[in-house]
């Protein structure tokens, strides 16, 4: 299965392309990198930096794609067209999601976002989005208006596996980031509702969790912190992305008030608060948070 639109293809198969060789990549490249930190003030290993420079690379020279913008970059690369013109997009990315978990050789994965319009844009201006999870087989799940599919990748190539994807109508698993003594009291409330209905599942990397919720669904989150009332994730490079996969098949994405997609965007590396999961769930969680406002 093949996506309609050429330019989103060529990123797809590319990303689809690049996925063996980041996952292989990995060996050797464990290490953190002294005195680097990527703009969001986090330490960067060396994975990260080799992931982006091979995605940046790869991605900026596609023609169609006029953007490039990463979570381990500071500005926006400019490579073509701007977005919004016809057949020209910008592609977010962030090219190692949970990289932490290199240390302790746990699953992570890759987040890539295609907008429709110039960065920082919002979630509904996405015309595709999709993930892909290095676990004991790297798959990929990508999002459009039309589906959501799911692909085992392996020697470069990927093979449908389902082409619509979606939510389990009976939720099962939850994760929650952020350390407990960090959580605000509402949220904390909302939490142990939640722990004695759900089956925990957190591995420290969003993808891995997220296709926890995708699989047997349920809810995942990263809420606002007392020392992070922003939360931790990017929106244009985890929020968006992931909120727009989780809806187009069938859940529901917020930052705690209304859908990501709607978030409108000040910076490209603009935090937020970040919830997807089985509709129910979203709108407890909306509800309780609302009820502290």
């Amino acid at each position: 299965m093949t996506v309609s639109d050429p330019v989103v293809e060529s990123i797809v198969a590319t990303v689809t392309r690049s996925a063996t060789e980041i996952r292989q990549g990995l060996v050797g490249r464990r290490n953190t990198v002294d005195d680097e930190e990527n703009p969001s003030g986090e330490t960067q290993f060396a994975a990260d930096i080799w992931a982006d420079e091979l995605l940046a690379e790869r991605l900026s020279t596609i023609d169609g794609v006029g953007q490039y913008a990463s979570e381990e970059q500071s500005d926006v690369l400019e490579c073509g067209a701007a977005p919004g013109s016809s057949d020209t997009y910008a592609v977010a990315v962030d090219p190692l999601d949970g990289s932490s978990n290199l240390t302790s050789n746990n699953a992570m994965g890759s987040i890539f976002g295609i907008y429709a319009d110039s960065l920082p844009a919002r979630g509904d201006t996405l015309v595709a989005a999709g993930y892909v999870l290095y676990g004991p087989i790297t798959t990929m799940v990508i999002a459009t208006d039309e589906t959501v599919s799911e692909y085992e990748l392996s020697g470069g190539e990927r093979r449908l596996i389902d082409q619509d994807v979606t939510l389990p109508e009976d939720p099962v698993a939850y994760g929650f980031g952020g350390r407990v003594p960090n959580w605000t009291d509402t949220f904390e409330a909302y939490a142990r509702e939640i722990e004695s209905e759900l089956k925990l599942r957190y591995g420290g990397a969003m993808i891995g969790d997220v296709n926890q919720v995708m699989t047997y669904g349920g809810i995942f989150g990263y809420p606002a912190l007392e020392s992070a009332p922003q939360g931790k994730l990017r929106l244009q490079f985890e929020g968006n992305p992931i909120g727009y996969i989780v809806e187009q098949a069938g859940g529901a994405s917020s930052d705690g008030e209304q859908s990501l997609l709607t978030v409108e965007p000040t910076d490209v590396h603009q935090r937020t608060p970040v919830f997807v999961g089985n509709d129910g769930l979203l709108e407890r969680l909306e509800a309780s948070l609302e009820e502290s406002v």
